[in-house]
């Protein structure tokens, strides 16, 4: 009896110890780049490059919960089979910049109202495009950011080949576990991003 219990104890050790640790680590918020060293960066807010037209990000960082950069080097591994890359325009984002970008586009269609907080809030969205093997961007319906209809996925208006390009992109991120939204072609949810708090740590 007594050897059933000790054998009963490791296993249970053995199997839920670890596991808790990994589970706990792979939803930190880490550097995309310390997953996958080939995304290519853009990260607007860290430029004047974007429709604020302010620097917002005090560094060109891209973040994401560790699980959801896990998955988007999974479509990177697809994409590079392609000789194509993903471009990366943002990713986590503190409340404390959603608040400013709320005061300039008070729409829920384009930016999320900080009382809520946004998916980029929880680490868990991410603003991408694809890039060619010479870093030159594929042709999308527009550019980022742009607040337009031509901006949704319903937008039907567009080349064949524009076309052709928005689907890639939305097929290749659903397969890994990633959502569209309906108002931006570049915008990607992770599964399961309710799970994951609000944060407004700097980076």
């Amino acid at each position: 009896m007594k050897q059933s219990l000790i054998v009963i104890i490791i296993f249970l050790s053995f199997n839920c110890g670890p596991a808790t640790q990994t589970g706990a680590s792979r939803d930190e918020i880490v550097d995309v780049l310390t997953v996958d060293p080939t995304f290519v960066l853009d990260i607007r807010y860290a430029t004047e490059n974007n429709f604020t037209k302010r620097v917002l990000y005090p560094v060109a960082k891209a973040k994401l919960r560790k699980v959801a950069a896990e998955s988007l080097a999974s479509v990177q591994r697809e994409l590079i089979g392609m000789n194509l890359s993903l471009k990366i325009f943002d990713g986590y984002r503190p409340l404390s910049i959603q608040r400013k970008l709320w005061e300039i586009v008070p729409n829920e269609d384009f930016v999320a109202n900080p009382k809520k907080g946004s998916k980029h809030n929880r680490g868990a969205a991410v603003d991408l495009t694809i890039v060619d093997s010479s870093g030159n961007e594929i042709a999308m319906p527009t550019g980022y950011d742009d607040f337009t209809e031509k901006a949704s996925h319903a937008y039907m208006d567009l080349p064949a080949s524009v076309l052709k390009n928005r689907a890639l992109l939305k097929d290749v991120m659903m397969r890994h576990g990633f959502a569209p939204i309906k108002s931006e072609w570049w915008h990607y949810d992770f599964q399961g991003w309710e799970r994951f708090d609000i944060l407004d740590e700097p980076f």
